[in-house]
């Protein structure tokens, strides 16, 4: 096949393609939302000064943060339920929304440890001005440690979107069909080896062109709000 075909080709089956690219972006976009809300508590948690809180939270965030991203997502694809019924009506669990459960796992360990190195870079001297002028905890917290470091969460939390999403095609493993199954069907399907490099080329390129920007601005930010 010359390479106005292969072209021709690879164009022909974007669309294909790009339906599960959606599909990435969607579990991704779920992942990163339940793992920001898990990790948050969970960071709080290893902060905490009981340790009926912070030993669990510490444990939960070792456990999920070192285990391998695959494996999680294996228990989670046979180990959730198919279905589930709520007040009468039967709730079908598709495989992409249980693979996106397996995903905000390592997700929330990952953003637990930026909220406790954020927490933990804050100057323990605010602290004590703070417990000096009556506020506890709690208040400190909230009003006055957090709002400082939203600033220095956000580029870690950023590129752990973006890594997060280049994990998303792990997925084709366990069933789901997103952009990496897709890809692998359509050139199955075109029957010609001669495709294989052009349309995982194309693949390549798709994931670049969306976590590219993604990362240069999680630098751009992360410059800026060092010299503040």
């Amino acid at each position: 096949m010359n390479q106005t075909n292969l072209l021709a080709t690879v164009v022909e089956w974007m669309p294909f393609v790009l339906q599960g690219f959606l599909l990435n972006i969607l579990m991704s976009v779920l992942a990163i939302m339940i793992g920001t809300v898990v990790g948050t508590f969970l960071g709080f948690g290893q902060i905490s000064p009981s340790a009926v809180v912070g030993v669990p939270s510490k444990l939960a965030t070792q456990l999920f943060r070192n285990a391998p991203w695959l494996v999680l997502l294996f228990y989670c694809i046979f180990l959730m339920p198919y279905q589930i019924t709520v007040w009468g009506a039967t709730i079908q669990l598709p495989s992409w929304l249980r693979a996106t459960v397996g995903f905000s796992f390592p997700v929330a360990a990952n953003f637990s440890e930026i909220v406790r190195g954020s927490v933990n870079s804050i100057p323990g001297g605010q602290w004590e001005a703070a417990e000096a002028l009556g506020y506890n905890r709690r208040t400190t917290l909230f009003k006055i440690i957090l709002p400082q470091c939203f600033s220095r969460m956000l580029p870690p939390w950023m590129n752990l979107y973006a890594l997060l999403l280049t994990a998303t095609p792990l997925s084709m493993i366990v069933g789901v069909e997103e952009a990496l199954g897709r890809t692998q069907a359509a050139v199955q399907a075109q029957g010609d080896s001669s495709t294989l490099i052009p349309m995982y080329l194309a693949l390549l390129i798709m994931f670049f062109l969306y976590t590219w920007p993604i990362n240069r601005l999680s630098l751009v930010l992360e410059r800026r709000f060092r010299t503040k």
